[in-house]
């Protein structure tokens, strides 16, 4: 089974993906992840990336679309794949169905006011990429990672201005996307504005109707 799980960035995406993936054993593929790691690297590629991602734009399809076919081969997907942050236009949503078959689409739906005090709460550690929040998820000790102890810090695509940005790229480029799952019947729209135990009791519902 493969799932994509849509919805504006800070949504609740990479929050609900670890449920499902605790719940089904299914690997998370984040290509936020793998451009960091691009990032990270510090090739003249990833250079490229970290200018896009602090502008808050999107990275070109074929670049994303390159990644993504390499790391659907590797066997850590072998078991189904639950797609974080990917497709984010109509046009990778196209090739995503040639490369492999997506099951179910999750469209958790907040408003752009909740999404941009969500994320200016967001902090993110540099080492082992855990994220927290500090009304909902709070470390234990005050700006210190809880999994690795790294120092925590706010990614400049969560800064209010960038995350504006962000939802104009997304209502724009990305909502579309929406259209085209719904054509084939593959869409289940998830309240985000719930409480997170409920939010997450009806993304397994909806996962455990495809099982």
């Amino acid at each position: 089974m493969n799932l994509v799980l849509l919805g504006a960035p800070g949504a609740g995406k990479g929050t609900q993906a670890a449920v499902i993936k605790q719940k089904t054993g299914m690997y998370i593929l984040s290509t936020g992840n793998l451009l960091r790691e691009a990032v990270k690297a510090g090739t003249e590629l990833g250079n490229r990336v970290k200018g896009l991602l602090d502008s808050g734009s999107l990275v070109p399809d074929e670049l994303v679309i390159q990644l993504v076919d390499e790391k659907l081969k590797s066997s850590e997907c072998a078991n189904g794949v639950i797609f974080d942050g990917f497709p984010r236009t109509v046009k990778q949503a196209e090739k995503l169905d040639e490369l492999t078959k997506i099951d179910k689409v999750l469209v958790f739906d907040v408003p752009d006011d909740a999404i941009v005090e969500r994320m200016s709460l967001r902090r993110t550690c540099p080492d082992c990429q855990s994220t927290y929040h500090l009304k909902v998820l709070p470390t234990k000790i005050e700006g210190i990672c809880d999994k690795c102890g790294g120092k925590l810090y706010t990614r400049s695509d969560d800064e209010p201005a960038v995350v504006r940005h962000r939802l104009d790229v997304y209502h724009e480029q990305t909502e579309p996307i929406i259209n085209y799952y719904r054509a084939s019947g593959r869409v289940v729209t998830v309240d985000g504005t719930q409480a997170p135990d409920k939010v997450s009791e009806d993304t397994l519902s909806a996962v455990e109707a495809v099982l």
